[in-house]
C-alpha cells in the first residue's frame, strides 16, 4: 500500500526563494500532533521574519508567521479532511505561505490556474464535493486570500486557452482582450524582475493553458516563454517536477480509496451487528413473554 509519506509536495512544490529558506520534517507532520508542528514552524518562519526585516529596516513588508495560515486552516476544516489527504494539504500550505510572503508576490491569474489545478488533482475522487469545496475556501482565506478569485480566475482562462491554438496563444501581445491583458501585465512584471515572484505553480498554469489550447510541443512553450519574459530553463524543471508527482498524487489517490472503502466497509458491519443485536433481544422479549 502506498504510503502517503512518500507524497512530498514539500521537494516538490517548494518556492523558490532565495530571501528565506524554511526547513521541515513532513514525514511525520503529524506525528507529534498539531500543535507541535504549530511551534516549530512559527519559530522557524519567525526567525527567518526577523533577518529579513533586519536586512531591510526602511521596507513596509508584512511577515505572517507560519501558524497563522496553518492555523487559521486547521481550525476551520483540517481536522475534518479524510485520511490520506491531510498530510498533503498541510505541506502544500506550508509552502504556499512561503509564496504568498515572499518579498516579490503578486498575486496573478495564472498562478491562481496552477494551484487550482494542483488542488482538484489532488481530491479528486474526495468522497463529498461539498466538503472538497469547503476544504478550498478554507485553505485559501488562511492565506487570506480569495478563494471565489482563485476559481474565478481559474475558470477565466481555462475557457479562453479552450479557444486558442498554437499561434494565437503566443501571439497575445497583439491582441486586445481581458486574459490577453492579464498575460500582458505579468510579461511586463516579470520584465522589471523586481514586481514578479515566478514558482511552481506559474509553470502549471502555463502547462495548463498549453494543455486546453492542444499545444504542448516544447516549440510552443519556449515562444511562450518568451512571450512572458520567463526563464523556460525553470519552467522545464518544475514541469518535470509536476509530471512525477501527478504519478505520486496516484498513491495518494489509492490510499483514500482504500480508507473509503475501510470506512464503508466498518459501517455495514455495524450496521449488521446492530440488526443482529436488535434480533436477539426480540426473540429474547418474545420467548419471556411466551414463559408468562
Amino acid at each position: 500500500m502506498a504510503s502517503v509519506s512518500t507524497l512530498s509536495l514539500t521537494s516538490s512544490l517548494g518556492a523558490q526563494s532565495s530571501e528565506r529558506r524554511v526547513s521541515i520534517s513532513s514525514t511525520r507532520l503529524f506525528a507529534s500532533g498539531f500543535e507541535s508542528f504549530r511551534l516549530r514552524t512559527c519559530f522557524a518562519y519567525d526567525s527567518a521574519s526577523v533577518r529579513t526585516s533586519n536586512s531591510n529596516s526602511n521596507s513596509r513588508f508584512v511577515v505572517q508567521c507560519m501558524s497563522s495560515s496553518t492555523g487559521a486552516f486547521c481550525i476551520q476544516w483540517c481536522f475534518g479532511v479524510k485520511r490520506g489527504c491531510e498530510v498533503p494539504l498541510m505541506e502544500l500550505i506550508v509552502q504556499q505561505h512561503l509564496m504568498r510572503y515572499k518579498r516579490t508576490y503578486c498575486y496573478d491569474a495564472v498562478f491562481a490556474l496552477g494551484f487550482v489545478t494542483v488542488y482538484d488533482q489532488l481530491m479528486e475522487g474526495y468522497p463529498s464535493d461539498e466538503d472538497r469545496d469547503t476544504i478550498f475556501q478554507a485553505y485559501i482565506k488562511a492565506l487570506k486570500e480569495d478563494p471565489e478569485q482563485y476559481r474565478s480566475d481559474a475558470k477565466k482562462l481555462e475557457e479562453w486557452a479552450r479557444a486558442q491554438n498554437a499561434s494565437t496563444l503566443v501571439d497575445f501581445s497583439s491582441r486586445e482582450g481581458e486574459v490577453e491583458g492579464i498575460l500582458k501585465d505579468i510579461a511586463k512584471r516579470a520584465r522589471a524582475k523586481g514586481s514578479f515572484s515566478y514558482s511552481r505553480f506559474f509553470a502549471i498554469g502555463l502547462f495548463r493553458l498549453l494543455e486546453l489550447a492542444n499545444a504542448t510541443e516544447p516549440t510552443i512553450l519556449e515562444k511562450l516563454c518568451t512571450a512572458l519574459n520567463i526563464d523556460k530553463r525553470s519552467v522545464d524543471r518544475d514541469l518535470d517536477v509536476y509530471r512525477n508527482l501527478l504519478s505520486k498524487l496516484v498513491q495518494a489517490k489509492e490510499l483514500l480509496k482504500e480508507y473509503v472503502d475501510r470506512e464503508k466497509k466498518k459501517r455495514e458491519e455495524r450496521a449488521e451487528s446492530q440488526k443482529a443485536n436488535e434480533a436477539i433481544t426480540k426473540c429474547l422479549a418474545e420467548y419471556e413473554y411466551t414463559r408468562q
